[in-house]
C-alpha cells in the first residue's frame, strides 16, 4: 500500500512539473511580447532606447494629444479703451444762464448709463451721435465737450466709464472664483486674470490652461506660464479661460508596482518618471531589462522621406540595468496614451516550478515514513 501511494505521489509530480509551462502568471516575459518582431511580416517594430537612438526618436510625431499653440504676450494702452457694449455715465456742468443744457436753476445735467451703440456711437442733446469707441475715457471726454462749445461754450464735461462684455474676459472653470472678470486696462494678461478670480484650484493635477478667443482655440500648461513671461499672452474683450487639470494619462501593466492609469502631473514625463509614479517595478518578479513602451502612431507618421517608425505598433525596450539604458530612460519622453509594461522574469516561474517540486518531495516523504 505504501508502495502504491508512494507511486501515485510520483505521477502527480511529473503531471505538475509537465503542467508548469501553463503556470498562472502576473506578466508576459519580455520574450513573448517581442516573439515575431524579426519576421518580414511582423506589424510591428522594436527599437531599444539608447543614447544614439534619441536624436532619431526626438524628430517623430508626438502621439496621443493635439496640438493647439499659444500667443506670445504684446504690449498695449495701460489706460481703458472705449468699445461697444460699454456704459458711459456723463455729467455735464454750466453756470451760464438759460442754458440749453439745464433745467432753470440747474447747474449740472446727468447723462448716465449712456450705452455705446454698436457702431460706438453715443447720443447727446443738441448734439447728435458722437462717436467714442476706440478712444481713452478722456479722449471721449474731450471730444465730447469740444462737440458742446457750439450750445454750451463754457460747459464742462465728466465722464466715467462701465465696462460691458467687450471690455471684459469670462473665466468658466478652474479657479477659486469663476464668472465674467472686468478688464481695467488694454494690457490686462492671462495670469492678471486668473489671480483676478482668485487664483487656480489646487486639486488640479499639472493644470492647463485654454484660451478660447473667436472661433480658435490655444492651450498650453500653467507650469509653462510661470516659467516665461513672454508666454503671458494680452487678452481681448470677450476672451474665455479655462483652466483643467492635464487630460494626458498612461498605463502601466505587468510586474510593476502598480497596475493602473496615471495622469501627467508635468509637462514631460520621462521613462524613469513614469516608473517612478507607478512605483517602479516588482522586486520580485519583474525583468529589469525588460521595461517595455508600447506605442501606436498615426498612419501619417509612416511617410516616406521623413524620421519615424517602421511600423505604426511600436515597441520601445529599455534596460535598466546598465547605465545608458538608465540615462536614456530618463531622456525618452512618455506620449499621452502609452503603455509601461514591466515583463515578467523567467526564473519567476522557475521559482514556482522548484516550490511545487519541493512541495512535491516532501509530501512523497511524509507518504513514504
Amino acid at each position: 500500500m505504501r508502495r502504491l501511494t508512494k507511486h501515485i505521489l510520483w505521477i502527480v509530480l511529473g503531471l505538475t512539473v509537465a503542467a508548469c509551462g501553463t503556470l498562472p502568471r502576473g506578466a508576459a516575459i519580455q520574450a513573448e511580447v517581442l516573439k515575431g518582431a524579426e519576421e518580414v511580416e511582423a506589424d510591428f517594430a522594436v527599437y531599444p532606447v539608447s543614447k544614439a537612438f534619441l536624436p532619431s526618436l526626438a524628430e517623430w510625431p508626438t502621439t496621443g494629444e493635439r496640438q493647439y499653440g499659444w500667443l506670445s504676450h504684446s504690449h498695449g494702452s495701460n489706460a481703458q479703451i472705449i468699445r461697444p457694449g460699454d456704459t458711459l455715465n456723463v455729467v455735464i456742468w454750466d453756470s451760464a444762464e438759460n442754458s440749453l443744457l439745464m433745467s432753470p436753476g440747474a447747474r449740472s445735467a446727468d447723462l448716465s448709463g449712456v450705452r455705446v451703440s454698436e457702431s460706438g456711437s453715443i447720443f447727446v442733446p443738441y448734439v447728435g451721435k458722437i462717436r467714442v469707441a476706440d478712444r481713452t475715457p478722456d479722449s471721449a471726454r474731450e471730444l465730447l465737450q469740444r462737440q458742446l462749445e457750439s450750445v454750451a461754450p463754457g460747459a464742462q464735461v465728466q465722464l466715467a466709464m462701465a465696462e460691458g462684455r467687450t471690455n471684459s474676459v469670462d473665466i468658466v472653470s478652474g479657479v477659486r472664483t469663476p464668472g465674467n472678470i472686468k478688464m481695467p486696462d488694454q494690457n490686462f494678461s492671462v495670469l492678471a486674470a486668473i489671480s483676478a478670480a482668485g487664483g487656480v484650484n489646487e486639486a488640479l493635477t499639472n493644470p492647463q490652461v485654454r484660451l478660447v478667443r473667436g472661433h480658435k482655440t490655444y492651450r498650453t500648461s500653467l507650469e509653462r506660464l510661470f516659467d516665461n513671461p513672454k508666454l503671458d499672452t494680452r487678452l481681448n474683450g470677450g476672451d474665455q479661460i479655462i483652466v483643467e487639470a492635464d487630460r494626458r494619462y498612461f498605463l502601466s501593466l505587468g510586474a510593476a508596482g502598480k497596475e493602473s492609469q496615471f495622469e501627467f502631473n508635468r509637462d514631460k514625463v520621462s521613462a524613469l518618471d513614469a516608473l517612478s509614479i507607478i512605483g517602479g517595478v516588482n522586486d520580485g518578479r519583474a525583468n529589469p531589462k525588460g521595461v517595455l513602451i508600447l506605442r501606436e502612431y498615426p498612419a501619417s507618421a509612416l511617410n516616406a522621406g521623413e524620421r519615424g517608425p517602421r511600423q505604426q505598433r511600436v515597441v520601445f525596450t529599455i534596460d535598466l540595468t546598465t547605465s545608458d539604458g538608465l540615462f536614456s530612460a530618463r531622456n525618452f519622453n512618455i506620449n499621452s496614451g502609452d503603455l509601461v509594461l514591466a515583463t515578467e522574469s523567467p526564473l519567476s516561474s522557475v521559482s514556482v516550478v522548484v516550490g511545487l517540486v519541493g512541495s512535491a518531495f516532501g509530501l512523497i516523504n511524509l507518504a513514504t515514513n
